[in-house]
């Protein structure tokens, strides 16, 4: 029996095979009573014969039960044959044992990247569900999981990420699937015929976000108590790819938008709408400018200049215009442009200002993609760079020759953010570097020319800031509410200065964690802002 079930074990999890060791089984013991001829004793045996040939297959497959959820949906017959098997032997507690084990040495640890933890999360509720309905493993075994992916920086950007992705993925899959589930209350006792315990295992009952039942994105949700953290993490991803894409196409996020409405709520989600619509408006603006009608009329109601007609615009400038409330907040850059394209921008602001009345706009020079026609050695290349690419090789126009220094200088870039940008034009043969931290215009090589035509994406950063510095900014403001509970009250400590904070402060204090808080109260401490003795918190004395 020991060698047929490891056979079978061995041969994959994609066919059912209990039917067959049970028609093997028969069939054996067929063959000893032939030979013994002992007939009552055989029949005595063989319900402990079948039985032991269950609990060996269920030991076999609990040792393989992390391949066997990393695999599923296709593994779904050799659970199917686990769960019959688990009815007639008590393994229960060995099971949850062993795939706890093998989850925090094959999953939990650094070199597990945060997308396939959160992939072998979906693969473990569902397998664990088809084991067990009540969703109890799910509990035990995906506790520790959970509670890993919240020490993680990256896993809400990940779950978020992956709710949108476009080719479908596990999540994605959840979020098109409908509505969360609601769970019938206790006391709800409509099919009490039916009713049977909890295992004794099962933890202490919580919420229905909490529970085990409950679907799988309010369990990734419940991780933080907070539906706001991934509504923020998702109006940043909204903002990447509306400044990353070239045209006006909406349909993409409008469906995602409205998949995330179902799960969210249209109030928690207003700022993603207005985004959209900025979107659409900047697109209107847009035709409204360049059309020849418009131009016409525009330069009717204008008075001639004395000085002749005016210098014709270096490019056809396409802006997307933001209503700046609503979106997430810029990280803080400068680049000094060239005058021909201030020129240009301020051309357009004009237009804008002639056809919105008294309003105006304030340009990010550095974002945005810039269309450029490259001549090297009398040939043309077309490329899609970011405006610090367009405006580096800009000054080569000039001079052929400029230090890391001098750039930097006149384009009011940091030098380390200056090389990095240049390295691209070096990969493609347009400039070389002479000496370190001098730049030359090149020929251009055959490298150049074969990136004709392909959008540069030089960079994974995000232009909006990140959360780490985000919340370093909403606990500066919250450093003038410390500043006043201590001045009245002397000494606090921390948990009553959190709870202080989440009581009278701004929103964003529920989501400032205690760990968070002290650290941001001990760099206080250090910069002699703070005093601290005795677990209380208090100023300096004047």
């Amino acid at each position: 029996m020991a060698d047929r079930v490891d056979a079978v074990c061995q041969a994959g999890f994609t066919q059912s095979v209990v039917s067959q060791l049970d028609g093997w089984c028969d069939a054996l013991l067929c063959d000893w009573r032939r030979l013994l001829g002992d007939e009552a004793g055989l029949d005595a045996a063989r319900q402990r014969a079948v039985s032991y040939m269950y609990e060996m297959y269920a030991r076999r497959r609990i040792g393989q039960l992390f391949d066997i959820i990393v695999d599923f949906p296709d593994s779904q017959p050799a659970l199917e044959d686990l769960r019959t098997c688990l009815q007639r032997c008590r393994l229960r507690g060995e099971l949850v044992a062993s795939l706890r084990r093998a989850v925090a040495t094959r999953l939990l640890h650094p070199a597990a990247n945060t997308e396939d933890i959160l992939s072998a999360y979906v693969s473990a509720v569902r397998a664990l569900r088809l084991l067990e309905p009540a969703g109890v493993l799910v509990e035990l075994v995906g506790g520790p999981i959970r509670q890993y992916l919240r020490g993680r920086e990256d896993t809400v950007r990940c779950i978020v990420a992956s709710l949108t992705e476009e080719g479908g993925g596990p999540l994605a899959d959840e979020l098109v699937r409908g509505e969360p589930t609601v769970l019938p209350p206790d006391g709800d006792m409509q099919n009490w015929q039916s009713w049977t315990p909890y295992p004794r295992d099962a933890p202490p009952a919580r919420d229905a976000a909490a529970s085990p039942q409950a679907d799988i994105i309010s369990m990734l949700v419940n991780i933080y108590g907070s539906k706001n953290t991934f509504v923020k993490e998702y109006r940043k991803l909204l903002a990447d790819r509306i400044l990353k894409q070239t045209t006006y196409d909406l349909d993409r996020e409008l469906k995602y938008l409205e998949l995330l409405k179902r799960r969210f709520g249209d109030s928690e989600l207003h700022e993603c709408d207005v985004m959209l619509k900025d979107l659409f408006n900047s697109h209107r603006i847009n035709w409204h400018i360049h059309s020849e009608e418009s131009r016409r009329l525009r330069r009717q109601a204008e008075p001639s200049p004395a000085a002749g007609p005016p210098a014709p615009p270096a490019f056809l400038v396409h802006s997307l215009i933001l209503s700046a409330q609503f979106w997430p907040d810029f990280k803080e850059e400068t680049l000094a442009l060239p005058e021909e394209y201030e020129r240009c921008l301020d051309e357009y602001t004009r237009e804008f200002q002639a056809l919105k009345g008294n309003r105006t706009l304030c340009w990010k020079r550095h974002l945005g993609t810039v269309e450029l026609q490259v001549e090297l050695s009398g040939r043309t290349i077309e490329l899609s760079v970011t405006p610090v690419h367009a405006v580096i090789l800009h000054h080569f126009q000039s001079r052929s020759t400029w230090t890391a220094a001098e750039l930097s200088h006149t384009m009011r870039v940091p030098v380390s953010v200056l090389r990095r940008k240049v390295a691209f034009w070096l990969s493609q043969g347009v400039l070389t570097e002479a000496a370190p931290d001098v730049y030359r215009l090149g020929e251009g090589g055959e490298q150049a020319a074969a990136a004709g035509c392909s959008l540069l994406e030089d960079d994974a950063d995000s232009p909006m800031t990140s959360t780490e510095d985000q919340k370093e900014r909403d606990l500066e403001v919250f450093w003038n509410y410390i500043v006043g509970m201590l001045t009245n009250l002397a000494s606090l400590p921390l948990e009553r200065i959190q709870g202080m904070l989440r009581l009278f402060a701004m929103a964003g204090a529920e989501e400032c964690s205690t760990q968070e808080l002290r650290s941001f109260l001990d760099k206080k401490v250090k910069q002699h802002k703070l005093l601290f003795s005795g677990g209380l918190y208090r100023l300096p004395k004047p």
